[in-house]
């Protein structure tokens, strides 16, 4: 039910935020600690990177070429050439203990992005955070709000088909909410547990994810060495195990989106986890038997 297609040796510290374009049939994804944009194109098998002055926690694509991204204390817009670099806000400028970390555009191109503690340098755990983080929505004319606050480390946003819910994780405290969410003005409603991931030695925490065509979520378990797939009831519907211990976020991809995209690190990895774990910081494409969507670009 579910093949490895390829395995791509990136070697990423902390891989993360896949997005496939559609208009240039490529995979957009990054590296947060060795930052870079990188680009992935399935037909000629080549990685292209770019180097990036700050870390960058996520991406987006644009509507009319380049990307919107979160990077340490920003968020900007990249034009194509990944050089030219173009501030739109810094809601966190004097605060050098955050950075942005997970970020995703709803169905209608409404940029989301959240913040979490993270001091310069090399972490020494991942859970050891205070809540200082939020989750900022930015519009069509780069307006950045702050919708939610108190967070440890944002991560699994995603869209049901029909954008009437918004799915949003806070890594550490091991629940992923569904919120009622107005398609017309962007805000968030009512929330309700939508799955809890219990604590146990094979269960990692919810990280990036994404939708399918059946409007199911797909959720990396980052340190589970899993995907899994949960029902718009919050129901599992499958679990895959992966050939990586930290897997960080996944993306649909290829010609008909029927290829799942899934993004690696091998952060505070020691020599021996190293050993057992050798595709760490790997790029991999699966075959999971469904279809995801086309992601929303940002307006510009």
């Amino acid at each position: 039910m579910t093949k490895i297609l390829d395995i791509i040796k990136t070697r990423a510290i902390l891989g993360e935020s896949p997005v496939w374009s559609a208009q240039e049939q490529v995979l957009y994804w990054i590296d947060i600690k060795s930052p870079a944009i990188h680009c992935f194109n399935p037909i000629t098998h080549e990685n292209k990177s770019w180097e990036m002055k700050q870390e960058i926690g996520s991406i987006a694509l644009r509507q009319n070429g380049g990307l919107i991204a979160g990077f340490r204390s920003e968020i900007a817009l990249i034009n194509s050439d990944m050089k030219t670099i173009v501030t739109i806000a810094t809601p966190e400028y004097n605060n050098s203990m955050s950075r942005f970390n997970d970020g995703k555009c709803d169905r209608q191109g409404r940029f989301w992005t959240g913040t979490m503690f993270d001091p310069p340098g090399p972490p020494t755990s991942y859970f050891n955070r205070k809540p200082i983080g939020k989750l900022y929505r930015v519009n069509s004319k780069n307006e950045c709000k702050a919708i939610i606050d108190n967070i440890l480390v944002p991560n699994g946003l995603a869209w049901s088909p029909d954008g009437s819910v918004m799915y949003f994780t806070d890594s550490p405290k091991r629940i992923i909410w569904a919120y009622e969410y107005n398609v017309d003005t962007g805000e968030p409603g009512k929330r309700r547990i939508f799955a809890k991931i219990p604590k146990g030695v094979t269960r990692g925490t919810c990280d990036g994810a994404t939708i399918d065509c059946e409007g199911y979520y797909w959720c990396s378990e980052f340190r589970g060495g899993r995907l899994v797939r949960y029902s718009p009831n919050g129901n599992i519907s499958r679990t895959i195990k992966l050939p990586v211990s930290r897997p960080t976020s996944c993306a649909f991809g290829g010609k008909d989106l029927s290829v799942l995209y899934v993004t690696s690190a091998k952060i505070m990895m020691n020599k021996e986890e190293l050993k057992l774990d050798f595709n760490a910081g790997s790029l991999l494409a699966l075959d999971v038997g469904v279809c995801g969507l086309e992601e929303s670009y940002f307006p510009d």
